[in-house]
């Protein structure tokens, strides 16, 4: 989610966490 990502620019552990959510979201497909 990009939005999300740029919004959250400001927070590192934020967007890690997203990024990390995302990954484990395209391994399970």
């Amino acid at each position: 989610d990009m939005i999300r990502l740029s919004v959250g620019i400001e927070d590192a552990e934020d967007i890690l966490w997203d990024i990390d959510q995302a990954l484990q979201q395209a391994v399970a497909r």
